[in-house]
């Protein structure tokens, strides 16, 4: 785990590094079920159980994550090297520029 900027989020997250992914990844896949029934739980105001995904990521982080969709774009390798400029992450490992502060790579 690495807590780096995440350009959707716009914060400091932590990002799971292959390791923690692969046990976070089957739980996504296998919560759509129990997505449904976290979503239709906090539409009618009740207190809800978090979906096994984001237990799990806040178990490997400490950070709490109410949405699993957000878990799954936390994952280091899917970001960049950082900015020469500004620190930040590059958008992708392939990414020519900052989306950040635009600086080339």
């Amino acid at each position: 785990m690495k807590v780096l900027w995440c350009w959707r989020c716009q914060m400091d997250i932590p990002m799971l590094d292959e390791e923690e992914f692969a046990r976070v990844a089957p739980l996504y896949m296998a919560s759509a079920k129990h997505l449904l029934a976290f979503k239709a739980a906090k539409k009618r105001g009740e207190v809800a159980v978090l979906p096994p995904v984001c237990e799990e990521y806040e178990r490997l982080t400490g950070f709490r994550e109410t949405n699993p969709n957000a878990v799954m774009h936390h994952r280091l390798s899917l970001y960049g090297p950082p900015c020469t400029k500004c620190g930040k992450p590059l958008r992708t490992p392939q990414a020519r520029h900052c989306a950040a502060c635009g600086t080339p790579r």
